[in-house]
C-alpha cells in the first residue's frame, strides 16, 4: 500500500524542493562529518598497524621494560623456558640520519638478531646488494640496511654496497655502511645487527624488547615468575592500542560534533515534515476516507522521511569520503593531533562496508526520529473534520513538566563520572538540556506574548492572537534554530575558555622568550643532544639574561 502512494511523496518533493533539500542537506552534513572522522581514523590506524606488523612480525607476546630497556641476560632465561618457541631480541632507537643533501631525516634504527628474525620477522632480514658482503652481511656490525622510505628520504642509491650513513648517537656520530635493503614498509627504517646497534648507540647489554612466539597451547602468563620488577608482558597489538588512545579525544569529540549536527538535522526534518503535514491535512483526510488507516498514514509520513534521510545519507557519505581523502592527504590522518604524523604514518583510504551501512542508516534514523511526532499527528487527523476545513488534531497541552524534567535530568547527568575515560554522561546531559529547552519553547513564547502590548492594527492583532493560541507551532518553527544557536554559543564559549586556559598554562610552563631544541619530538631527543658547552656559549651572547638547559624523556605510564 505504501509503495503505491510514493507518487504522492514525489509530488510533494517537486512542489517544495528547497524545503526538503535543506532538510536533506542538514542530514548530509551530520553523516559527512561522522563518516569522514571514522574513515580518517580507521585508515590511519590500519596503516599504523600494517607498519607495526611489518616491523614486529606476528609475535604472541612482547616483553618490555623501563625506558632504560631490558637486561640482555633476560633473553637467555626466557629462551630456555619450555613455553617459548622463539625469543627475538630487538633494540629500537629513534634518531636522525643525514641525507645525501645534508638534511637531517628522522629514522628508526632496529638492531635485530638475523637468525631469529628469519623465523619471526622475515621483513627485517637483510637483502645485501651485489657488493654488499654476501649472505652473512646481516651479521656484520658495521653494515646497515634501509627500507624503501629511508632510501627515498635520504636520497640513497640502489641496493649495491653504498656510502656510509651518518647516524646521530648522542654527541657522537655512528657511520655504518649501507649494504642493501629490507622488505619492511612504513616510515624510514634502518636495520642493523643487534651487536652493532648496541655498540653504536652505547646500549651494550641492553634490549628494548623481546618478541616471543610461544609453543602451541602455552600462555605468556607462565613467564611472569621469571620476570624482574619493571618488566611487563604486552599483547602484540599494544602499540596500536596506545596510538588509538592518543587520538581518541579528537576522534570522540569530532564524532560527538557529528552527532550534534545530526541532532540539529533531526529538528530541521521535524520542522519541514510538521509544515508538510499541516499543509497536506486535506490530502490525508481524503486518503482516510478512501480507506487509508491511521497506522498507514503514520507509516506514509515515516516512509517520506526515510527517503529524505536516505538521500541525505547518500550525499553525506560521498561528501565525507571526499573530506577524508583531503584530510589523509593534508593532515596525515591524525585529526590534527600530530600523533600519526610523528609516527611517520601516511595512510591510504580504507573503506569498511559494514561501517558504510551503519553510517548510512544513522542518517536515515535521524530523519525518522525527526518525523516521528508529525507522523503521529498525521495519524490522528479526523477525516470528517479536516474535509470540512476544521483543521487537524489539536495538540495536547502536556504542560512544562516534560521540559523541566529533562533539564533536571541534564543537571544530574552532568555530575556523573566518566565511563571508560569518556564523559558519556556529560554528552547525555547536553542532549537532555537541549531537548528540555526546546520542549519549553512554547511556554517561553507564551510568556513573551502575554507581556506583548496589544496592537491596534488588524493584521498584527491577528498574528498575535494566533501565536498565543497556537503556541505549540513555535516548537516546529524555531526548534532547529534554538538547537543550532545554543550549540554554537556553547561551543564558542567552550573553545574560547579552553584556548584561554591553555594560553595561561603555556605562560607558566614555557616562560622563556626563545627555545632551542635538538629534535622535533622527545623520542628523537634521546639521541640528539646539544654539544658540551653550548649553554655557556649562549649565556655569553650579549642580551641573554638567563639560560636553562633541560633534557626530556618519554615515559609510558600505567592508567
Amino acid at each position: 500500500m505504501i509503495a503505491r502512494l510514493l507518487p504522492l511523496v514525489a509530488a510533494e518533493w517537486r512542489h517544495h524542493p528547497w524545503r526538503h533539500g535543506v532538510a536533506a542537506l542538514a542530514v548530509a552534513l551530520g553523516v559527512a562529518l561522522a563518516w569522514s572522522v571514522h574513515l580518517i581514523n580507521a585508515s590511519a590506524l590500519g596503516e599504523f598497524s600494517a607498519a607495526l606488523r611489518a616491523v614486529n612480525g606476528q609475535p604472541d607476546a612482547v616483553l618490555r621494560g623501563t625506558r632504560e630497556g631490558l637486561d640482555e641476560a633476560l633473553l637467555d632465561v626466557v629462551a630456555a623456558h619450555p613455553a617459548v618457541e622463539v625469543a627475538h631480541p630487538v633494540l629500537e632507537v629513534e634518531t636522525y640520519a643525514e641525507g645525501s643533501d645534508g638534511r637531517r631525516v628522522a629514522v628508526r634504527v632496529l638492531g635485530v638478531d638475523v637468525l631469529t628474525a628469519l623465523r619471526l620477522t622475515p621483513e627485517l632480514v637483510a637483502r645485501p646488494g651485489a657488493d654488499g658482503g654476501g649472505r652473512l652481511a646481516g651479521l656484520d656490525p658495521d653494515r646497515v640496511f634501509a627500507n624503501a622510505a629511508a632510501r627515498q628520504r635520504l636520497a640513497l642509491a640502489g641496493g649495491d654496497d653504498g656510502p656510509r650513513v651518518s647516524l646521530q648517537a648522542g654527541t657522537s656520530v655512528a657511520r655504518p655502511r649501507l649494504s642493501g635493503d629490507v622488505a619492511a614498509g612504513g616510515p624510514p627504517l634502518l636495520v642493523m645487527d643487534i651487536a652493532g646497534a648496541q655498540a653504536a648507540f652505547d646500549r651494550v647489554g641492553r634490549l628494548s624488547r623481546i618478541d616471543l612466539r610461544l609453543v602451541p597451547g602455552a600462555s605468556a602468563s607462565a613467564l611472569r615468575p621469571l620476570l624482574p620488577p619493571g618488566v611487563d608482558i604486552e599483547p602484540p597489538d599494544a602499540a596500536g592500542q596506545r596510538m588509538s588512545n592518543l587520538s581518541r579525544a579528537y576522534r570522540v569529540n569530532l564524532t560527538v560534533l557529528a552527532l550534534v549536527a545530526l541532532f540539529v538535522g533531526s529538528f530541521l526534518v521535524y520542522s519541514v515534515v510538521s509544515l508538510s503535514v499541516a499543509q497536506r491535512a486535506p490530502q490525508f483526510a481524503l486518503l482516510g476516507v478512501l480507506g487509508l488507516t491511521r497506522a498507514e498514514r503514520h507509516r506514509l509520513v515515516l516512509a517520506d522521511s526515510a527517503l529524505l534521510g536516505a538521500a541525505g545519507s547518500a550525499i553525506g557519505l560521498a561528501l565525507g569520503t571526499g573530506l577524508a581523502l583531503a584530510a589523509l592527504r593534508w593532515l596525515a590522518g591524525d585529526l590534527g593531533s600530530g600523533h600519526f604524523a610523528a609516527a611517520g604514518v601516511a595512510p591510504r583510504l580504507l573503506v569498511q562496508p559494514w561501517a558504510l551501512v551503519v553510517f548510512g542508516a544513522l542518517g536515515v534514523a535521524a530523519a525518522i526520529a525527526g518525523a516521528w511526532v508529525p507522523a503521529q499527528q498525521a495519524g490522528r487527523i479526523q477525516p470528517a473534520q479536516a474535509l470540512k476545513g476544521l483543521g487537524g488534531p489539536a495538540d495536547r497541552d502536556r504542560g512544562p513538566g516534560l521540559g523541566l524534567s529533562l533539564c533536571a535530568a541534564g543537571a544530574g547527568l552532568a555530575l556523573l563520572p566518566p565511563v571508560a575515560g569518556l564523559p558519556l554522561a556529560a554528552y547525555a546531559s547536553v542532549a537532555a538540556w537541549l531537548c528540555g529547552g526546546i520542549a519549553l519553547v512554547p511556554w517561553a513564547v507564551d510568556g513573551l506574548l502575554r507581556a506583548w502590548p496589544r496592537p491596534r492594527a488588524a493584521l498584527p492583532l491577528l498574528a498575535l492572537q494566533r501565536a498565543r493560541f497556537q503556541r505549540h507551532t513555535a516548537t516546529a518553527a524555531v526548534s532547529g534554530v534554538v538547537a543550532s544557536l545554543a550549540l554554537g554559543v556553547a561551543l564558542t564559549v567552550m573553545v574560547g575558555s579552553f584556548r584561554d586556559g591553555v594560553a595561561r598554562w603555556l605562560d607558566t610552563v614555557l616562560p622563556a622568550d626563545l627555545y632551542a631544541r635538538t629534535a622535533q619530538s622527545s623520542a628523537l631527543a634521546e639521541q640528539a643532544w646539544l654539544p658540551a658547552g653550548f649553554a655557556a656559549q649562549v649565556a655569553a651572547i650579549p642580551g641573554v639574561r638567563r639560560v636553562e638547559a633541560a633534557r626530556s624523556r618519554v615515559l609510558s605510564l600505567e592508567p
